[in-house]
This record gives C-alpha cells, structure tokens and sequence, in this order.
C-alpha cells in the first residue's frame, strides 16, 4: 500500500462505522473525546483514512477487549505520543553522536553536562 493511500481520507463515517462493526455514533463519541481526528470536507463531512481506521482499531481493542475506560484510552495515546517524541529525541542525538565518533580526531572537544531530573544530557563542542 502506497503512503499516500494509506493517509488519504476517502471512508465516510458510515462506512468505517461499518467496517470495524460498531455504530457511527461510537465514532462521534470518540471524536467528541479527542480520541479520533478525522479529516472533514468543506461540507464538514467526516472522512477517514485507512491510518484513521487502523487508530480507531486500536482505540477499540483498549475499549473492547482490554476494558479502558474513555479517559484511560486519552491517557494511553498521550504517553504513546510523548515515548514516539523521545525516541526520536534519543535518534536524533545517537546519530549526533555517532557522527561525532565516525570523526578520526576531535580536536579540543568540550562536553557540557545537563542534568535534568535522572537524566544527563551530554553536548558536545567542538572549539574553533
């Protein structure tokens, strides 16, 4: 499947509704709680994509099968976004740093040592 296919907003609610076997105002109800953004035309008809679906899925295997409450499912999507931040945080300063290790000599490096809560932050600096 191609990227742009898989976030192109094509499915109407009804059709979702259908596919994943639960009842437009289930949809609209997660909407309401900020679980779900579907995209919406100039006529503010909702439309999903199939990324959507597949959120909407996970959204109903907390609900449905794990038995998450509502608030719970906000929660859960929250620290997911934060730990997909901060492993692109520790991605980006590991190839920081082994871009810095590829390099045959550092003359004059500096380390400067942050410390926020239990984790260090370490920058490196080159002089001039």
């Amino acid at each position: 499947m191609e990227k742009n296919s898989y976030i192109e907003p094509v499915y109407l609610i009804s059709v979702v509704a259908d596919i994943l076997g639960v009842h437009p105002q289930t949809l609209r109800q997660y909407e309401r709680e900020g679980l779900i953004k579907p995209s919406r035309t100039n006529g503010k008809i909702r439309l999903y994509s199939q990324k959507d679906i597949n959120h909407i899925k996970y959204v109903l295997t907390l609900t449905k099968e794990i038995g998450v409450n509502l608030a719970g499912v906000d929660i859960i999507l929250q620290l997911n976004e934060k730990i997909n931040e901060l492993e692109n945080i520790i991605a980006t300063y590991k190839n920081k740093n082994q871009h810095l290790d590829n390099l045959s000599v550092v003359p004059d490096k500096k380390a400067l040592v942050i410390q926020k809560s239990s984790l260090e932050l370490v920058i490196v600096k080159e002089e001039d």
